[in-house]
């Protein structure tokens, strides 16, 4: 993509972005806090690369997720059907503050804890599974089915309906720009899937989320179908895709940085905190949710117009020497306090209590139970996933 400032051209490539975005968003947040780029669909928009100027974004009403406010031949993302698009990154008050309402409460921090031992016995189990191994890919055999298991319990799906998920959310959340039908029948299955999962609970309900959301439509007329059907859509497809990729890089950046690890298993008691400088240092999400202004607006000094799309960089945002001390430095230390890895205002992450119990306990367990857990990389370095909007490792080879 490309990138201008309003008077400064700045040329982005692609691939360098992909390969190393933490240089690309420093060079950009140096030039100038808000950049005019054209996006990899040809599109413009804006992107936002200070830690103030993203911050106060975040949280700033006239920044709308609706995208009928989007100017006519703007935006258009991947269109999903209107059974999945009806969620909480598609809406503002007063539905998004409805429709988080009726599901809030099963991600309370109380009621997240209750879950604590659960997930330390499914990381055991897992776990189990690779000691005799001695070699094994972390993200295929523990990062990736620890928070898929956690959310389906959670929500209800039975575990032989799970085997698929995985490889739709990918090909949904990081299309292959060369085979552009995966993400196509990627949405039908979903969709296919979601429309069985719904009948089969309301023919025979349980004590789950799923079922407890089922209820609030039919028997309160709060949700309409769409929000019910979108609703499950996000909350199995989210519970899984920042998780696995929080604990995948947090696993590389404790790998990668020994003094720190050695830090950390001194003192098991800072994992919490060590948690939140993690999800700052490399966390999941670079950009946010796109957002487009209901009014004229003027961010970092620069007038942007109503209706054109807003890219709000939490890369950026993280490395920005104006509000972290030495941000390409990972230091466990460090009071990353105010990071914005999870969002900021009223569309903060939802499931925020979950994941961080899940990464605190996927760590945990892990170097727990291999002490001398090494990388094993291949020569050319960990592969990532090809994508500017979710930051995830491919695979993550370990010896132990």
């Amino acid at each position: 993509m490309s990138a201008t400032t309003p008077s400064h051209p700045a040329p982005v490539d692609r691939a360098e972005l992909l390969a190393d975005p933490y240089s690309v968003y420093a060079r950009l947040r140096e030039a100038g806090p808000v950049h005019r780029i054209t996006g990899t669909d040809g599109l413009p928009a804006w992107l936002v690369t200070r830690y103030d100027d993203v911050r106060q974004g975040l949280a700033d009403p006239r920044l709308s997720l609706d995208k009928s406010n989007a100017t006519p031949g703007g935006y258009h993302g991947f269109a999903l059907p209107p059974a999945l698009d009806a969620n909480l990154l598609n809406m503002d008050p007063p539905d998004h503050t409805r429709i988080r309402r009726l599901v809030s409460r099963a991600f309370t921090p109380r009621r997240v804890e209750l879950l604590r031992e659960p997930v330390k016995r499914t990381a055991d189990t897992l776990l189990d599974a690779l000691a005799p191994l001695g070699r094994a890919d972390l993200i295929s055999a523990y990062a990736a089915p620890l928070p898929i298991i956690v959310i389906c319990d959670l929500l209800g799906v039975a575990p032989e309906d799970r085997q698929d998920f995985r490889s739709w959310t990918d090909a949904l959340v990081a299309p292959d720009p060369a085979r552009p039908e995966q993400a196509r029948e990627a949405v039908r299955s979903l969709l296919g899937f979601f429309t069985g999962l719904l009948a089969a609970k309301r023919a025979a309900p349980a004590d789950d989320l799923l079922s407890a959301l089922i209820a609030v439509r039919d028997e309160e007329d709060r949700l309409t179908e769409d929000e019910l059907m979108s609703l499950a859509f996000l909350v199995l497809v989210a519970g899984y895709e920042n998780t696995v990729h929080l604990i995948g890089n947090a696993t590389l950046a404790l790998l990668s940085h020994p003094d720190q690890l050695a830090a950390l298993r001194a003192d098991p008691g800072r994992l919490g905190p060590a948690v939140e400088e993690l999800a700052r240092y490399d966390g999941p999400v670079p950009l946010a949710v796109r957002r487009f202004p209901v009014e004229d607006v003027t961010i970092g000094g620069v007038d942007v117009p109503a209706g054109e799309t807003v890219l709000l960089s939490l890369a950026a945002a993280h490395r920005d020497p104006r509000r972290f001390t030495d941000p390409d430095r990972l230091d466990l230390g460090r009071d990353a306090g105010g990071h914005l890895a999870l969002g900021h205002g009223i569309h903060y992450c939802l499931g925020a209590p979950l994941a961080r119990m899940e990464t605190e306990v996927a760590l945990s367990a892990l170097f727990d139970r291999f002490p001398g857990l090494a990388l094993d990389l291949p020569p050319d370095g960990p592969q990532r996933r090809p994508s500017m909007r979710s930051r995830g490792l491919l695979s993550l080879p370990v010896r132990y």
